[in-house]
């Protein structure tokens, strides 16, 4: 195969404003994965064993090219153009618009384990130094002064999990009293000082511009940030209630046969739920279904209840339609 299908993937991918990176040396075959924004290291780390297992088992020489941004702005890339041959997304409707457009099968869910979730996580809370405000759980975001930093929902599934972990802790602490649940939303979102379009963004604006005094996004993304800015320097909190977070992937079928990669694909997706790649994912914070690896790792991880988004909201078309929809609640809490 020559290089210039995955040259023309790649210029289309910078064209529609998604993050590149990948290996530069020639392969006999290329893989094009499209993630969400805050997964390059992940996947950094998951891709050099993948293509060493493939090589190892199938004798051939392969590279993984990555897509990264907001999961939406992903899923929109794709139907624009974008040829990836996989997705790993942070949310099922990012996934399901694509098996909606006929570019994804539509059992996706039903072709792996897990709802083809090979890892999953919880929304929690990244404080600095001390905790000076005592945050501990959702009820202490909506205090006078305190200052809250999370991706917009409008534009990112990291977003969206943290609207839907807060709304259904207020659903369970007032007893689902609506009038009450949403005087609660409100303050909450009344209190977030910045709302960027990603998760990265989201990061760069507490760490690196000081802004707010909590981080909200997924577990696994706090404990990174702990660990590579200076654990002395912030601190994790696990609310006692948060969200389902699933990590659904899937493979880009009319994309893949295009590219000649249907079996790289395919590999590729099962190749996560693999106990190395399991461990890697565990090692990134990330929860997993494996059960030895979950034993190895169980320490890292502190009970909560989560809950789930089929449960509380009926599940994500509703989800999407009553809160994130043009007019929807969202908007509504939104206006001063």
């Amino acid at each position: 195969m020559t290089l210039r299908p995955l040259f023309q993937r790649s210029l289309l991918a910078i064209a529609l404003g998604a993050g590149m990176a990948g290996p530069a040396l020639a392969a006999e075959r290329e893989l094009l994965n499209s993630s969400y924004d805050i997964a390059r290291e992940l996947f950094s780390a998951i891709n050099p064993d993948f293509i060493a297992h493939w090589q190892e088992n199938q004798g051939e020489e392969v590279a993984v090219q990555q897509s990264h941004g907001g999961s939406s702005a992903q899923a929109r890339a794709i139907m624009q153009g974008l040829r990836a041959d996989v997705v790993t997304y942070n949310q099922v409707t990012d996934v399901q618009v694509l098996a909606d457009d006929g570019l994804v099968a539509d059992n996706w869910q039903e072709q792996l384990p897990n709802n083809a979730s090979p890892y999953y996580s919880t929304t929690a809370f990244l404080v600095r130094k001390g905790n000076p405000k005592g945050i501990e759980s959702w009820d202490d975001l909506s205090g006078e002064g305190v200052e809250i930093v999370f991706p917009n929902p409008k534009t990112s599934g990291n977003g969206r999990y943290t609207y839907l972990a807060a709304w259904g802790f207020a659903d369970q602490h007032f007893d689902g009293n609506e009038e009450q649940i949403q005087d609660f939303m409100r303050t909450f979102l009344r209190n977030v000082t910045v709302f960027d379009t990603g998760g990265r963004g989201a990061t760069t604006s507490f760490i690196e511009r000081d802004l707010g005094d909590v981080l909200i996004s997924f577990e696994s993304e706090v404990n990174n940030i702990r660990g590579e800015y200076g654990s002395d320097d912030y601190e994790v909190i696990v609310p006692p209630i948060s969200i389902l977070a699933e990590f659904p992937v899937a493979v880009v079928a009319p994309n893949a046969e295009r590219n000649g990669t249907q079996d790289l694909a395919q590999a590729y997706v099962e190749y996560l739920y693999s106990e190395e790649a399991q461990r890697t994912l565990a090692g990134f914070n990330y929860r997993v279904h494996h059960e030895a690896v979950v034993a190895e790792f169980a320490d890292l991880f502190p009970a909560t209840e989560l809950l789930r988004v089929e449960d509380v909201f009926g599940g994500w078309d509703q989800a999407m339609e009553t809160h994130f929809g043009s007019g929807g609640l969202l908007d509504q809490l939104q206006r001063r």
